[in-house]
């Protein structure tokens, strides 16, 4: 099955139109679409099953638990599959079926371990007030999304178990993990490198990565795909974001991007 990538387009302030890639059989869309949601539109009645991931954007200047059940809704009649904590399997053309995992998997901000757990936690301090996100009417705080992270690494790391502990249930062949956060330091920006606010964009889920066949996140305005190698075989970790115009970052980008599994 091939899988065109998109991620981090900010149409809330880009121009950017996107455009089917050639041959792809599904579109995925790894969050910060647009905060405002508007630019979700552009992808109703693609020619492909699209599947959406939120990013932490897309929570920007909402209510919590108001933001989760309206954003479903805009998908749902936009024709849009929007996966949290939630999986879908899709054949392929050629017959295979691919369940696709998808979380934000917000960050825990243990990146670099407990003991770093609190200069990560003051430094994401400032994301978080970016975002203006409220919880009960209150500003969302770090520790907040710390237990939403770990709560989104629990039901993942459950899904990707599942065929390993009970595989006469398996009812797919290949697993694609899609998340906003990213799942490895490997992931990190290059132009910043490794620092307490880098933990605001990756997790330490080295361990879950072995599960998965291909793991596709957002989040970091830098594109990567780097394979994991490991006792099973290997993993295909795959970022398209396009970022933002006034940094220089979409340039060379390729919106016709994509993954094969």
């Amino acid at each position: 099955m091939l899988i065109q990538v998109l991620s981090d387009l900010h149409l809330e302030t880009e121009a950017f139109t996107a455009a089917p890639a050639p041959g792809a059989e599904v579109l995925v869309l790894a969050g910060d679409i647009d905060n405002r949601w508007d630019g979700l539109d552009q992808f109703a009645n693609w020619p492909v099953p699209v599947v959406f991931v939120a990013g932490n954007h897309e929570f920007d200047r909402r209510e919590w638990s108001e933001a989760w059940l309206a954003l479903r809704q805009r998908c749902q009649q936009l024709g849009i599959h929007m996966l949290e904590k939630e999986s879908l399997v899709l054949t392929g053309a050629h017959g295979e079926r691919v369940r696709f995992l998808g979380t934000t998997r917000w960050t825990d901000f243990d990146l670099e371990g407990p003991a770093r757990r609190e200069k990560a936690l003051k430094a994401a301090h400032y994301f978080v007030r970016v975002m203006k996100t409220t919880v009960g009417g209150e500003l969302m705080n770090a520790h907040f999304v710390r237990e939403e992270a770990l709560s989104c690494r629990q039901w993942l790391e459950q899904q990707l178990l599942e065929p390993i502990l009970f595989p006469d249930r398996k009812a797919w062949d290949r697993t694609v993990v899609i998340t906003h956060f990213g799942p490895s330091r490997r992931s990190a920006d290059p132009r910043y490198g490794l620092q307490p606010g880098t933990s605001s964009f990756l997790n330490d889920d080295e361990s879950l990565i072995p599960m998965a066949d291909v793991w596709i996140h957002g989040h970091v305005h830098c594109r990567h795909g780097y394979e994991v190698t490991h006792a099973r075989g290997r993993t295909w970790v795959i970022a398209n974001p396009r970022g933002h115009g006034h940094k220089g970052e979409p340039e060379g980008y390729d919106p016709l991007r994509c993954v094969s599994v």
